[in-house]
């Protein structure tokens, strides 16, 4: 079976399998793929009618996102082809991550026992009530609103769209400084760097909304989303300067006013385990964590001391 790297003339064809995107979590999105393509070796190959995503991150090896835009009656036969291209390759750990609750359903209901998973709790996705992220009303949202006001009465600000001259340079400038400027060394952040660069001066291509916001004429700030469809918007990039006051809490809200209203949830992605970033998103107070699974059927499994399924959208 030969796989394709993903590249940005594929997205006509990930358009038409992804449809209406009916996923809960934001990994199906084209543009997360093509985003982070380069980190996660993006592949994708047509088998039994359907639109198989193949990855490869050195520490987790070569696995499986689920089949998307399957015929029901085809699903095992695809899984079975699936099974024998991880056999026959020694770089897979796992034959899927990124599955989400229904597939699994799925599988559990094909494979009965012989389905082996475990929640992949790093990766779980922070959904957000839009509405919350817009007023910040009540006392939990409370330090949310001082920072906000912090940044509104301490600075002479102005908002740009990413349409309007000069604000595509800024944001990457912007990018490329916050990068160096990071306190963290994490390849990752190399990886998005490269990802700005790429798809802002796409970004009608890509239906991507960006708003920059800018202090005595300097940018301060920028963010990046993607309305998913008429339920949930993804926000694929979020940068401040730490020293303007209120920074961050001022662009969540003024994106999610401006530009997400439509919409009934936010995706703001995972927390890959970091405290810091798992206090943050949880300081937004989520209503829920969209579960991610990482699962095998016995004869080539590499998971032990498997969990309990729950259908519950719970966080410990």
């Amino acid at each position: 079976m030969n796989f394709k790297k993903l590249d940005i003339e594929d997205r006509d064809i990930f358009q038409k399998f992804l449809g209406q995107y009916e996923f809960g979590t934001y990994e199906y999105s084209f543009l997360t793929l093509y985003f982070w393509r380069k980190m996660l070796n993006v592949e994708y190959a047509l088998i039994d009618d359907a639109l198989i995503v193949k990855k490869y991150e050195e520490q987790k090896g070569s696995y499986f996102m689920q089949p998307i835009g399957y015929k029901e009656e085809s699903l095992m036969k695809i899984i079975e082809k699936l099974r024998q291209i991880k056999a026959s390759d020694a770089s897979f750990k796992n034959l899927f991550r990124d599955i989400e609750l229904p597939f699994l359903y799925k599988l559990m209901d094909l494979y009965k026992d012989d389905v082996c998973f475990c929640e992949d709790i790093n990766n779980f996705d922070y959904i957000y009530n839009a509405s919350d992220l817009i007023t910040l009303k009540g006392k939990k949202f409370h330090r949310k609103r001082n920072h906000y006001n912090q940044f509104v009465g301490n600075y002479s600000y102005e908002i740009k769209d990413i349409s309007e001259p000069g604000v595509i340079n800024d944001c990457i400038d912007f990018a490329q400084y916050w990068y160096e400027n990071r306190q963290e060394d994490d390849i990752q952040l190399e990886y998005e760097l490269e990802g700005i660069k790429e798809v802002l001066p796409k970004y009608q291509f890509f239906g991507i909304q960006c708003m920059a916001v800018y202090v005595g004429g300097k940018i301060v700030g920028f963010t990046v989303g993607e309305k998913i469809n008429k339920d949930m918007a993804i926000i694929h990039v979020e940068k401040g300067d730490f020293n303007y006051n209120g920074v961050y809490a001022f662009i969540n809200k003024t994106f999610a006013e401006k530009y997400l209203s439509d919409v009934k949830y936010i995706n703001r992605q995972e927390d890959l385990g970091h405290k810091g970033l798992r206090k943050a998103k949880m300081s937004y107070n989520p209503v829920k964590l969209e579960r991610k699974f990482i699962v095998d059927i016995k004869g080539h499994s590499t998971l032990h001391g498997d969990i309990p399924l729950s259908k519950t959208n719970t966080y410990n």
